[in-house]
């Protein structure tokens, strides 16, 4: 079963962090952007859509999510609500240009089933966007620790970079490319963080990723 109780209890909490830390928030964009593709891709979707902070700035119209307090709130930002789960989504065939995800994957139940549905819905060629905080990270080792404090992450399933490479290959996806940033605690930031290749330095990393043409 998704994981929809602490985001439809605490949707107001979710959306006062991105607030709060804006600075970080920005730089999670910023990696977002780098991998983006060269050419506008329409249609998009973002699946596991929240409050849609992430959809709204990119130009993602498209938003997929099981919780409706959620996708209530990307819907007030200009995205189009769909409600579904990863791992089955109700999206055609070929369907779309890009796939987005960003901080969604350790909240899923199968990520395997989750990567393949993905592959599925995009076009050949089309691009897969995965934006997450690396379980060997500094902050994902905080968020590990404090787990319990945290209604979010209470029973979320931290990944590793390498793991979801391997993920990716499984589903097909080929030529990953990896960006990285947050090399800041996100609460002492006073303004955005660098963006730079590859990973192991920054907490949030980005994966792009390809279906096959």
């Amino acid at each position: 079963m998704p994981i929809t109780t602490p985001f439809e209890e605490h949707t107001d909490r979710y959306d006062d962090w991105f607030d709060r830390h804006e600075a970080a928030h920005e730089s999670e964009l910023a990696a977002l952007r780098a991998e983006f593709p060269a050419t506008d891709p329409d249609p998009a979707v973002e699946i596991g859509v929240g409050t849609g902070r992430f959809a709204a700035p990119l130009g993602v119209g498209l938003g997929v999510d099981p919780a409706p307090a959620m996708l209530a709130r990307a819907a007030d930002r200009g995205v189009w609500p769909i409600r579904g789960v990863a791992e089955a989504l109700p999206l055609r065939d070929d369907g779309v240009a890009l796939a987005l995800l960003v901080t969604t994957i350790c909240f899923v139940d199968d990520l395997d089933r989750t990567l393949a549905e993905a592959a599925r819905v995009l076009r050949p060629g089309g691009t897969l966007l995965v934006g997450f905080v690396d379980r060997d990270s500094p902050l994902g080792e905080r968020y590990r620790e404090k787990r319990a404090e945290n209604p979010f992450y209470r029973d979320a399933t931290f990944v590793s970079v390498p793991e979801l490479l391997d993920a990716l290959d499984r589903a097909g996806f080929e030529a990953p490319s990896v960006a990285q940033t947050l090399f800041t605690d996100p609460a002492a930031l006073d303004g955005p963080d660098r963006v730079e290749n590859g990973w192991g330095d920054g907490s949030f990393v980005v994966v792009a990723a390809e279906t096959t043409a």
